[in-house]
């Protein structure tokens, strides 16, 4: 089974992605035994700011070549200016349209279309794609089209998926062990009794869909909270819970139960 893996890193960038790892990426796509063949990352660059900022170009070229090392083809879309009526100069660098024709070329040869962006102008090359029997999936941080969410087959908040952003530098334990941070989603909160349970996947497998953690197949874990724990007060009754998400760490609770402190709500949907 083939997948390919279409990044709009500009997009990605400035809606909470801006530290995504590739290389963690390619392991979320390749989940289930599949074989990542396509790899487009597409970015912008601006040419005119490359030529009077050192550490922009410096930065950028070194980018480019961590992507290219993961096995990334790199399509760089250079930054057009424009200057209106009223003398006002904006750039312009969209590479929608060159990921869209390479996604619906390429698809012939793939089971698996990872799109990773938030844009709602991709609605139609989803159903294009799924047309052509490909399976899409999408992953994103923030300022998600919901259309965009609700046409894939499947969508991943990239939020949730472990390592895809970097761990703090003073995390002394990888992402699910004890003391580490996750990030995860309510799946259970009692009002009365003011606790709850949050969800959050521990590893990534081809059965994200047996999100039952009593499940020895599944991917997902558990940690519960209590409500007189969180940092700042909040209205439980009024949060959309399996769309929002908390970053916590796990400490061990009673009876070997992992137990989550330092929680905090990085995006919420009422």
């Amino acid at each position: 089974m083939k997948a390919g893996i279409f990044v709009d890193a500009s997009n990605i960038s400035m809606n909470g992605g801006r530290h995504m790892r590739y290389d963690t990426l390619l392991e979320f796509a390749s989940r289930g035994g599949y074989e990542a063949i396509r790899l487009n990352a597409y970015v912008s660059y601006d040419q005119e700011k490359a030529a009077q900022d050192q550490s922009y170009r410096i930065g950028h070229n070194r980018f480019h070549g961590r992507l290219r090392d993961f096995g990334y083809k790199v399509i760089v879309k250079e930054t057009k200016w424009y200057v209106d009526e009223q003398g006002i100069k904006t750039g312009k660098s969209n590479a929608d349209l060159d990921l869209a024709v390479d996604a619906l070329l390429q698809s012939k040869n793939l089971d698996r279309v990872v799109l990773v962006t938030g844009d709602g102008d991709f609605v139609q090359v989803v159903k294009a794609l799924q047309n052509s029997g490909c399976k899409v999936e999408c992953v994103a941080f923030d300022n998600v089209s919901g259309d965009l969410r609700k046409e894939v087959d499947v969508y991943t908040s990239g939020y949730l998926i472990p390592g895809l952003l970097p761990q703090p530098h003073d995390t002394p334990s990888e992402w699910g062990e004890l003391g580490s941070i996750v990030r995860g989603v309510i799946v259970h909160h009692d009002e009365e009794k003011k606790f709850g349970f949050f969800r959050y996947l521990k590893t990534t497998n081809a059965k994200l869909w047996i999100t039952d953690d009593r499940d020895d197949d599944s991917p997902y874990s558990s940690a519960f909270f209590y409500d007189g724990d969180f940092s700042e007060r909040f209205d439980f009754s009024k949060i959309d819970e399996r769309n929002s998400v908390f970053e916590f760490t796990l400490a061990e609770g009673r009876e070997g139960k992992k137990k989550a402190i330092n929680f905090r709500i990085i995006k919420a949907r009422y």
